[in-house]
């Protein structure tokens, strides 16, 4: 196909569809006045005072019968987008490519979890290390058995002293 050929057809469907769109238009314009006539009938406003309290009356009357359907409409509405936003959640479950965000460090103390979990009743503050067992540390008799070192320096100086090291050892 040429490209003028295409051209043109291009050119004819954005007429066709111009055309279509002013209907479409014209005809939501029509739809729009008989609706209006149908229900907003025209409005005499009468001569005496009597006569225009009873038409206010009967347009508040009005007024709040159209509020109160507009309100159970909103309402229909809000509660079946909550149903399609389940639905879709469901849907996401059910498929398994649902990701889980990546969760935050947070550093926190034992006395802020714990204000932060029971509000204003938390006013005890607990010391976690109070709790603990007291462990005496056990000293080494070989640290006990070390004398001073200079005296085993001197003792093991010079060729006895090597000689009593191995026969020590030996």
């Amino acid at each position: 196909m040429s490209s003028s050929r295409r051209n043109q057809l291009k050119s004819l469907l954005l007429q066709i569809g111009e055309a279509m769109l002013e209907e479409e238009a014209q005809e939501a314009e029509k739809e729009k006045m008989r609706f209006i006539e149908e229900n907003c009938p025209l409005l005499s406003i009468p001569g005496c005072m009597q006569e225009l309290q009873e038409l206010c009356r009967k347009l508040h009357k009005e007024i709040d019968l159209v509020d109160d359907e507009r309100y159970d409409m909103e309402l229909k509405v809000t509660k079946s987008n909550k149903e399609i936003n389940d639905l879709k959640l469901m849907v996401q479950d059910l498929k398994g490519k649902f990701k889980k965000p990546a969760l935050k460090k947070v550093r926190m103390s034992a006395d802020t979890m714990l204000a932060a979990l029971l509000g204003s009743k938390h006013k005890v503050s607990m010391d976690l290390r109070a709790n603990l067992k007291q462990v005496k540390k056990e000293v080494k008799e070989e640290e006990k058995q070390t004398g001073d070192w200079r005296k085993n320096i001197e003792d093991k100086a010079g060729m006895d002293g090597r000689k009593k090291m191995f026969e020590t050892e030996a």
